[in-house]
């Protein structure tokens, strides 16, 4: 029998030349554990999955006690099922009150195609607005709406009439018309580089789609789940979206998103046709009851509360000649270094000789991403931060 890298490499479709063939027999907490025993610590949460760390013993038994009573029963949205029933009502718990009507899917790029299908139902418009270096996802709608060029161009032709705005630009502003069915903007933007937003930025987006009967679609599916300190990212910017989109750290390492919207605008999937959007897998009982045990760890854990200083703990310590910024909105950060070539050797040598596990992002190759597990301890962010400036030191020769 072949080896597992054996298998991976002959059979599982690859996405570049330079996969990290890391064989990793178990996780737990902010670690990952080698078949040889060595130990990896996590500072990306598999992008932002891993909010709660690798099989949380909550999430771990809520999966359990959901396998002992059913799997998949019937296509989205016709069983009353209680794992997605408490789970939307627990979402709709921490949002305002208008959006009151959560659809489940299997990804963050499932949601993004709902609603996008959804704005276009409500408003019957067909032009969206998307940002340059926003990251919406790689399915044919997602990637229309992505805001960078070179990352689709090979896959054209996408979706018509998307028009791209820079980030923070009040001027582009201009461009949302009555034309416009919505505008998706991340509310702090992941792929790009962890852009946050400017003061007043994200109030005059909302302000300029209530001016054009623009439906405004916040992508929370990086930021969301606790990921910048507050449970929604969109809490610290004053304003609330028509429809908001969240998958990653939504289901402690189980697969699944979600759109949720109002009953109103919702009720355009009802008619015209029946049956406007379907999923068979979306709302997996399974699935759902890992989220909702999430959901509660981070409230019940009162895992918010850390955030903030365990972020200014980074920032405190990764200080070196070799950085030239470090960007952040919780613990969603960027280390900007002079570029790729630079950045890539740091990340090989913490990943080979220090253990550290990090990455960079895709439309900002130049910067290390930092994301860990919101379980992650002092301590282990002083064992992390002392990794990486090894690695720093080693790759630029610095003493």
């Amino acid at each position: 029998m072949p080896t597992p890298r054996q298998l991976f490499l002959r059979h599982q479709a690859q996405t570049s030349d330079f996969p990290l063939l890391l064989e990793i027999e178990r996780a737990e907490g902010v670690y990952m554990y080698g078949f040889d025993g060595r130990r990896y610590l996590d500072l990306i949460s598999g992008i932002g999955v891993s909010n709660v760390g690798h099989r949380h013993p909550r999430v771990i038994q809520a999966i359990k006690d959901q396998l002992d009573k059913y799997l998949h029963l019937m296509v989205y949205g016709e069983l009353v099922q209680a794992p997605p029933a408490e789970l939307a009502y627990a979402l709709h718990q921490t949002l305002p009150a208008h959006l009151d009507a959560v659809y489940f899917t299997n990804s963050g790029a499932e949601a993004v195609e709902g609603a996008l299908k959804l704005a276009k139902r409500h408003t019957g418009r067909i032009e969206f607005i998307s940002c340059h270096r926003a990251y919406h996802g790689s399915t044919h709608g997602a990637l229309s709406v992505t805001g960078s060029e070179g990352f689709k161009n090979s896959y054209r032709p996408l979706l018509p009439d998307v028009r791209h705005i820079e980030y923070n630009d009040f001027s582009d502003l201009q461009h949302i018309t009555e034309r416009t069915a919505a505008v998706i903007i991340e509310t702090v933007q992941g792929e790009a580089g962890v852009r946050v937003p400017l003061h007043n930025y994200l109030q005059a987006v909302r302000q300029r789609c209530n001016e054009t009967g623009t439906l405004l679609i916040l992508d929370e599916i990086q930021c969301g789940f606790g990921r910048t300190g507050t449970f929604w990212a969109f809490e610290q910017f004053g304003i609330a979206p028509d429809i908001l989109l969240c998958a990653k750290g939504m289901g402690g390492g189980m697969p699944i998103g979600a759109f949720i919207s109002s009953q109103e605008i919702m009720a355009g999937f009802k008619t015209n046709p029946i049956l406007g959007h379907c999923t068979t897998f979306g709302g997996h009982p399974v699935s759902c009851a890992a989220s909702l045990a999430t959901l509660r760890t981070i409230q019940e854990e009162n895992l918010l509360a850390g955030v903030a200083e365990k972020a200014a703990l980074f920032r405190q310590l990764l200080q070196h000649p070799a950085i030239r910024d470090v960007r952040g909105c919780g613990l969603l950060m960027a280390v900007e270094f002079d570029s790729f070539e630079v950045l890539k050797p740091i990340i090989d040598r913490a990943l080979e000789h220090e253990g550290i596990l990090t990455d960079w992002f895709l439309f900002c190759d130049n910067s290390l991403r930092l994301a860990p597990p919101l379980i992650i301890t002092e301590v282990e962010i002083v064992e992390a931060c002392a990794a990486l400036l090894r690695a720093i030191d080693y790759v630029t020769g610095a003493k």
